[in-house]
């Protein structure tokens, strides 16, 4: 890892004061975030359209624990359009403990249609789907992964927190603008998406868990968006093999946060909003949240509403 001149000026400034008991100001120190529990990792796995394999797919999850975010299209729910989707009766309990997310009413590219529409599709499904969970319904995937400026402007102000594209940045970054939500790869990389491409599909599954081995093993926080759809694995029992493949490898870890979407929103937001003195002597948590940060490597708890004192 190469160290850069400013880490050097940076190091080099530390060790003067240090050696000339100068006090470093307490405003100049990084405070950083950690995830409920003082986890360093977070795991979302997202899955569009709710197609009837979902059923499978949710099996596998609470097999292992593990908890998924699914966005639907409430007025294709019931019907065989391109694929069988699930039944509008069995939303509710098919998805408890897990999250229900808008996808529009109707699947279509948002960037292609009216704003007027653009907030039909997702007005109507969001209380489409909030009628059959029974509770508010606050994040979405775009269709097709697609959106623009003109795309969000019309969203903003809808009840929407958080919006997830499908370009994969392969990294581990939370991200900044929640209504632009870069996931880390789509299931498998690209593997399978070509028929009868062996070497690539061999290349891009090694890329897949290498990412997923890059996840487990950094040291940085760090979370990883994996998504996809159900119907892609169908009746392959190879991709449902694979599948449980990584849910076990990324199952019962210690380090990682297993978190809806929107919880994970909520979290992140709730520590952007933490109220801290000018000299970080103490910081006050407004949120309805534990949160958990670091400083000088010392962990704090601040639980919901209190004001604590940070020494360090």
């Amino acid at each position: 890892m190469k160290i850069t001149t400013a880490i050097l000026f940076l190091i080099a400034i530390f060790s003067t004061a240090a050696q000339n008991n100068i006090e470093i100001a307490k405003s100049a120190v990084k405070i950083e975030m950690l995830f409920p529990g003082g986890k360093s990792k977070a795991l979302i796995l997202s899955y569009d359209d709710g197609a009837k394999q979902d059923r499978k797919l949710v099996e596998l999850m609470n097999k292992y624990q593990l908890i998924g975010t699914f966005h639907l299209n409430s007025n294709k729910l019931g019907s065989n359009n391109y694929f069988d989707y699930l039944n509008k009766d069995e939303i509710k309990d098919l998805y408890k403990g897990h999250e229900v997310s808008v996808h529009s009413a109707n699947h279509p590219n948002l960037p292609d249609i009216s704003k007027v529409d653009v907030i039909y599709e997702i007005l109507e499904d969001r209380k489409e789907l909030e009628r059959l969970v029974g509770y508010p319904v606050r994040g979405m995937a775009y269709p097709f992964g697609n959106t623009n400026d003109a795309v969000i402007e019309a969203i903003e102000g809808l009840g929407i927190e958080y919006a997830r594209t499908v370009a994969d940045t392969y990294n581990f970054e939370i991200p900044v603008d929640f209504l632009r939500w870069h996931p880390t790869i789509h299931q498998f990389g690209k593997a399978y998406w070509e028929p009868n491409q062996p070497e690539k599909d061999k290349k891009e599954l090694e890329l897949f868990y290498k990412t997923i081995n890059n996840f487990l093993q950094t040291k940085e926080l760090a979370v990883i968006d994996i998504w996809g759809h159900s119907w892609e694995m169908g009746t392959d029992q190879k991709k449902w093999e694979e599948t449980e493949k990584f849910f076990k490898i990324l199952a019962n870890n210690q380090e990682i946060y297993y978190t809806k979407q929107i919880d994970f929103v909520d979290y992140v937001n709730a520590f952007r909003n933490l109220k801290f003195s000018v000299n970080k002597d103490n910081v006050t948590n407004t949120s309805a949240l534990t949160i958990y940060i670091k400083i000088n490597s010392k962990i704090f708890t601040i639980p919901s509403g209190a004001t604590i004192s940070l020494v360090f």
